[in-house]
């Protein structure tokens, strides 16, 4: 910059060549440095004093201070001339040859202009009189006689015009081809409601447009009727408009055109929220102050179809967005592609889930995402309320009340507006879901009777049902099950629940299969209709049926082995105690084994029940009974209850199979408690025998004979067992308990040795194998992360009365028999070859039993 400037400046005033270097100073012309300032006359430029005269050594300043403008060039090229004069003389061979100059006087001692390079405005063709009587209709978009349109982005100007006019005319073409563009813009139909409010507002813009236009189409009018052709230029400049000063004028009009374009082709295929989102963006990161209050204007109309919207939907809960503009989107019917259907079209399932979503992607710049999801809860909540809660006249008296006009740009109002139908419709919602429709009510139910909450209830129900569910399921009768359940409830405190309540709970069935029993297949129902089911979904029912079924079959098992307790005890103060001498030290190892499994069963009820639900629960009333709960957070509180129960009590992991392995422990149990039974029928067949011999001798004795004879005591030995002959088929023999044991313990010629070995066998390998299971067990829970499981673990093993195993991930080795104590598939045992062997001996001794066969072991 220093360089241009010091070219620039002027050379020492003593003689024309002094400080020129020699080449340029014999082959350039001298000019006169001042030039004319007026713009309205047409005199010749006075000329200088003689001592100012001077020959400026710089191309470039010669070409700017040039009487005609930029159209002066050096004639011809010189041998040693610089880059800058060949440049010049190579332009100066291209441009076509210019009219001559008007203005002939020269400075004393300065050289003459070359003719050719004057421009005189007088003999412009068109002359510029006729280029501003054809400007208004150029900038209006429509073609003249000088300027034509050959496309919307296409003006043809003269080819006759100077360099000077055309620089004009290309500034004032601008302003033409945006007008065009966006009449044809906004005449146009597309886009939505927010698209013709932004078209709407464009043609607003324009029309202020077109009347500067028609203003300076009265300036220009009123000057050309001033002409006279007497006068240079025939006196446009005295009649003050000319194209320069067309440009000056139009300069702001062409700003605003030029960003009312640029705001088009960014808004190319947006609609609604984004439109308003793009126009937002000049307003809120732009740092020219005419484009902020530009787009602010225009914000002014573009939002009113959005706040129209808004305020339908904050304050009746209806959506009306016939073209999907808002930030709020309707589900649209769905094909069912099940079976039953045939792909026919069904409506959201979910009237609060899945009617309405929130799309992001419309929400406008001009709002917050916390805003906006608080304005879409609260239409929801609206139409919820109107819908599902069908409360309309409600909905319509607050519509009524609160309604009031939105805008842009009232933010404050806005803001009290949003809160205040926040919070009045979330406590509608609330008090509607907790009087009306007693959601409180039925989530207690569900916790009483699905979780097992009524101990009563579901003491009575399965005492009741025992006799019926230990037969097979295809036996089972929904009529006799549903008496057994009202006769649970009269025998109750449940028959002083709501009859609603009562109304809902129903005994069903699940799905049969073959080899199943009633235990198998029996649940409890509880319906739940609209609008309570928003909370207890479907999928949420499944999940409660899922921790019934799961608490129903430990129900069963301690209903078992109380019941074997209580016959055991019973039984020892007259039928075991009188065959202690036999079988007195197995009764007191069954006694010890089902203890435990008693006590098994306690602490894992006593975990599920208590430390799990009765701890989500209490957690649930927590979050449900908050000032500021919406309904969205009571859906969340229960679906996190749900997910508590559902993973805690059934003992879920991403790592162990916990639930398997309680199943084995279970049907484990079971069959202990059958080969418990076989025991006590063993117990009972010796006990008879021995009250039937005892009577015997005494009716011999009082005979006056012998007790018993020598041949018959023998024959009583050596006679095997349940194979009666014909004389004896009428005696109490005959009724023996040995036949209720089951099919595997007895075969033709079954001695009585035979049959209590097999009895210990089985009693002992099934020990064995629980005390395995839970071993295996109690290692996998000391090492979960969650400490409630590790927590029962203790609980379980208090007295370390067991020894847990942790099981080790299986290792690939070449051969197949290497093994580790603490590696399995499925349970694992220290002692995997004997835990192997129990289980195939328990399978083997628990194949039949009687009616129930193989039904009894299953859980």
């Amino acid at each position: 910059m220093l360089h241009l400037l010091s070219q620039l400046a002027d050379p020492p005033l003593t003689t024309p060549l002094q400080g020129a270097r020699p080449s340029l100073a014999n082959r350039l012309p001298s000019y006169n440095t001042n030039i004319s300032t007026s713009a309205q006359t047409a005199e010749p430029t006075p000329k200088r004093p003689p001592d100012r005269q001077f020959v400026v050594d710089s191309p470039a300043f010669n070409e700017a201070f040039a009487n005609p403008g930029l159209r002066r060039l050096p004639e011809a090229e010189e041998p040693g001339s610089s880059r800058a004069e060949k440049l010049f003389s190579s332009q100066r061979k291209e441009r076509p040859k210019e009219p001559k100059a008007m203005n002939g006087d020269t400075e004393a001692g300065a050289s003459p202009m070359p003719k050719s390079s004057y421009v005189s405005y007088d003999s412009l063709v068109p002359a510029e009189p006729n280029l501003l009587r054809d400007l208004p209709f150029t900038l209006q978009g429509l073609s003249s006689t000088n300027f034509s349109f050959e496309s919307d982005k296409v003006l043809k100007l003269p080819d006759t015009l100077p360099v000077p006019i055309i620089s004009l005319l290309h500034a004032l073409a601008e302003p033409c081809l945006l007008y065009k563009r966006l009449s044809e813009f906004v005449e146009s139909n597309d886009g939505g409601l927010v698209g013709q409010s932004f078209r709407s507002a464009l043609s607003i813009e324009l029309r202020a447009y077109l009347g500067l236009v028609a203003t300076l189409e009265g300036q220009i009018r009123r000057a050309l009727a001033q002409l006279d052709d007497s006068q240079p230029r025939k006196g446009i400049g005295k009649a003050g408009v000319t194209l320069k000063r067309c440009v000056v004028w139009t300069r702001e009009a062409t700003m605003g055109l030029r960003l009312m374009s640029l705001m088009v082709e960014e808004s190319k295929d947006k609609k609604g929220g984004q439109l308003i989102s793009v126009i937002h963006s000049f307003s809120l990161t732009h740092g020219d102050p005419f484009v902020v209050s530009f787009a602010e204007r225009l914000l002014s109309h573009v939002t009113r179809p959005f706040y129209d919207m808004l305020r339908l939907w904050i304050y009746d809960g209806e959506l009306s967005d016939p073209h999907l503009e808002f930030f709020v989107l309707e589900q649209q019917e769905r094909l069912d592609d099940s079976e039953n259907n045939n792909g026919r079209k069904v409506a959201a399932t979910s009237v609060w889930d899945e009617k309405y979503k929130l799309n992001a992607v419309m929400v406008p710049s001009i709002i917050t995402d916390s805003f906006a999801n608080k304005v879409f809860l609260i239409g929801k909540s609206l139409n919820f309320i109107r819908h599902g809660c069908h409360d309309a006249g409600w909905v319509g008296s607050y519509s009524k009340d609160a309604s009031r006009e939105l805008q842009y740009g009232d933010t404050a109002t806005l803001e009290t507006s949003i809160d205040e139908a926040y919070k009045t419709t979330m406590a509608r919602l609330i008090h509607l879901m907790a009087t009306k429709f007693h959601l409180f009510d039925h989530l207690k139910a569900l916790k009483k009777y699905l979780l097992l909450g009524a101990g009563d209830f579901i003491a009575i129900l399965m005492e009741s049902l025992s006799t019926n569910l230990d037969r097979p399921a295809n036996t089972q009768y929904r009529h006799t099950l549903t008496a057994q359940l009202e006769h649970a409830v009269r025998n109750s405190n449940s028959q002083y629940d709501p009859p609603d309540v009562l109304r809902r709970l129903d005994s069903r069935m699940l799905e049969l299969s073959h080899g199943e029993i009633g235990w198998d297949v029996f649940t409890l129902e509880y319906k739940i209709s609209p609008p309570v089911d928003v909370i207890v979904t479907p999928h949420g029912s499944k999940q409660y049926l899922k921790v019934f079924n799961f608490l129903w079959r430990v129900k069963r098992v301690e209903f078992a082995l109380g019941s074997t307790w209580r016959r055991c005890t019973t039984g020892s103060r007259v039928v075991l105690s009188a065959v202690q001498d036999k079988v007195g030290r197995d009764w007191k190892t069954a006694r010890c084994v089902i203890a435990e499994m008693v006590h098994f069963i306690s602490q894992l009820q006593y975990y599920i029940l208590f430390e799990v639900i009765e701890a989500s629960w209490n957690e649930l009333e927590k979050a449900m009974h908050r000032p500021e709960s919406t309904l969205d957070d009571l859906i969340e509180a229960h679906a996190a209850y749900l997910n508590s129960i559902t993973r805690k009590g059934l003992l879920g992991s991403s790592t162990t199979d916990f639930t398997g392995q309680l199943h084995e422990l279970l049907k484990t149990m079971l069959a202990y408690k059958d080969a418990v039974d076989g025991l006590y029928s063993f117990s009972a067949a010796e006990f008879t025998k021995r009250q039937e011999l005892s009577a015997k001798i005494e009716n011999r004795t009082a005979a006056g004979r012998w007790g018993i004879s020598e041949r018959e005591d023998d024959g009583a030995q050596s006679t095997p067992l349940l194979k009666p002959t014909k004389s004896s088929s009428r005696t109490p023999f005959a009724s023996s308990p040995l036949l209720s044991l089951p099919g595997g313990l007895l075969s033709s010629g079954s001695s009585e040795e035979d049959i209590l070995g097999r009895l210990r066998d089985r009693l002992n390998s099934l020990a064995g194998d629980f005390k395995a299971r839970v071993n295996i067990l109690l290692g996998d829970l000391y090492h979960q992360p969650d400490a409630d499981m590790r927590w029962l673990a203790m609980v379980m093993n208090f007295n370390d009365v067991y020894t847990p195993v942790r099981r080790r991930k299986k290792t690939t080795t070449t051969t197949t028999t290497t093994t580790t104590t603490e590696k399995a598939r499925g349970p694992a045992t220290v002692e995997k070859g004997r835990v192997l062997a129990t289980a195939e001996k328990g399978r083997e001794g628990g194949g039949g039993g009687g009616k129930e066969g193989k039904g009894k072991e299953r859980v």
